[in-house]
């Protein structure tokens, strides 16, 4: 195969990306539910497309082409720790760990500061669960509770759970976002949360202080009995130091599974005849090993169809494209930032974004010297940006379901993910080469 730099860039070899996105967002207009077309389906189609691109290359060679792309060391690493995060989340939930989080969370809530309470509970959540959408799911019907006690609107105590929950799924070590940025660019897990927290974290502070202001008059007093238990939130905190000191996520995950076992049969949480249905499926069945089925299947198909498109030239002319309009270091980052953004916005996954962008991040980044992990800090923030700010993502839909407001009425109020882009920008823009 020719090198990048050297292979004549070919527009023609984005058509299956270009299927792809006709499909999923022109189903998601004319329904009016981006959630009728499962992803996986459009990217089967878009892999079709690819397989009938090209007819000089034979079946079988785009065939070897495409496992080619599946069998790199990275995304075989990605899935894997895919499905043992799952593993570690079914567990730990089963072992009631979800549970005393957030109830123990909540029983440090001070009242007269009940929705900045609410941003930070949702923040230590979703870092320790790596979920926005289980943090927005265990915390949403709390905020309802604050918003009819205190009578602030409920569009802002949702919007205060949506931001905290974007800031634990950019940064959490078992994150799915975290770890396909993290695999795609090729750098340490910690290295990057090092790198994606002092982006962030201006931002974040900005936000608490923000919504500090507007709820300065209100309070909130739990009258239920918050029960929770210390060592069940032992493995996520295992997990979160374990990732941070540097051992291997693979194996961290996987003794955070079996700790959460142990503590689950132990408190008698988890019958021990069920220890495998828990890491499988989770307390409620969807979650576990399962609960990965679907980003590990897409992140497969993906791998497929960028191996092609890059192989007819698809990535070269993104390339030459940007190389045009590029010609710094920092530029190749917004252009990185920019790209991710727009993938999000089209696909409306923060993950699949990223597992999409990953590749051409990861060549625009070997050619212009920026180092790993501030292209993987970069993708993954701006793919939480867009997932935390459009009406029709998941995140917001979650929240606008359980809150009963719609997702726009909340926008007004998601200063985090806006803050963490100007950050982040302004990071690009002012700050030192290659850190």
């Amino acid at each position: 195969m020719e090198k990048m730099s050297e292979q004549k860039g070919k527009v023609s070899a984005l058509l299956p990306v270009g299927i792809f996105l006709v499909i999923f967002i022109g189903m998601g207009i004319v329904s009016g539910d981006f959630s009728r077309t499962p992803a996986i389906v459009g990217f089967l189609i878009a892999l079709m497309a690819a397989f009938f691109q090209n007819r000089k290359v034979p079946f079988n060679e785009k065939m070897r082409i495409a496992a080619a792309g599946v069998g790199d060391d990275n995304i075989m690493t990605m899935c894997l720790i895919f499905l043992a995060a799952g593993g570690f989340s079914g567990a730990v939930s089963a072992a009631g760990g979800v549970e005393s989080t957030v109830n123990f969370s909540l029983s440090v809530l001070p009242s007269s500061v009940a929705v900045v309470g609410l941003m930070l509970i949702s923040c230590f959540i979703s870092l320790s669960m790596g979920t926005s959408m289980g943090t927005i799911a265990a915390l949403a019907p709390i905020a309802v509770g604050i918003s009819d006690k205190t009578g602030y609107p409920m569009a802002l105590c949702g919007a205060a759970v949506v931001c905290g929950a974007m800031f634990g799924d950019n940064l959490s070590m078992i994150s799915d976002t975290t770890i396909a940025a993290v695999k795609t660019q090729g750098c340490e897990m910690k290295d990057k949360f090092k790198a994606n927290f002092l982006i962030v974290l201006p931002a974040a502070l900005l936000s608490l202080l923000i919504f500090a202001v507007i709820s300065r008059n209100g309070s909130y007093e739990i009258t239920e009995p918050l029960e929770y238990d210390i060592i069940k939130i032992v493995p996520y905190i295992l997990v979160l130091v374990g990732a941070l000191i540097g051992i291997n996520v693979f194996l961290v995950l996987i003794g955070g599974t079996v700790i959460s076992i142990i503590i689950g049969v132990a408190t008698g949480a988890i019958p021990w005849m069920d220890i495998f249905q828990a890491i499988a499926s989770g307390p409620d069945g969807s979650s576990g090993v399962t609960g990965m089925y679907d980003i590990t299947v897409i992140s497969i198909v993906v791998a497929c169809i960028v191996a092609i498109v890059k192989y007819n030239g698809g990535i070269a002319w993104i390339l030459q494209f940007i190389r045009r309009r590029i010609k710094s270091q920092k530029g190749a980052q917004l252009g990185i930032a920019g790209l991710t953004l727009l993938v999000d916005m089209a696909t409306a996954n923060n993950t699949v974004a990223i597992v999409i962008a990953g590749p051409i991040a990861k060549e625009i980044s070997n050619q212009y010297g920026i180092a790993p992990k501030r292209s993987a800090s970069l993708l993954d923030i701006f793919a939480s940006v867009g997932q935390g700010l459009i009406p029709y993502g998941a995140q917001l839909l979650l929240a606008a379901e359980i809150t009963g407001v719609t997702p726009f009425k909340m926008m007004p109020y998601l200063y985090y993910p806006i803050l963490m882009a100007v950050s982040a920008v302004c990071f690009i823009v002012f700050g030192k080469k290659n850190v």
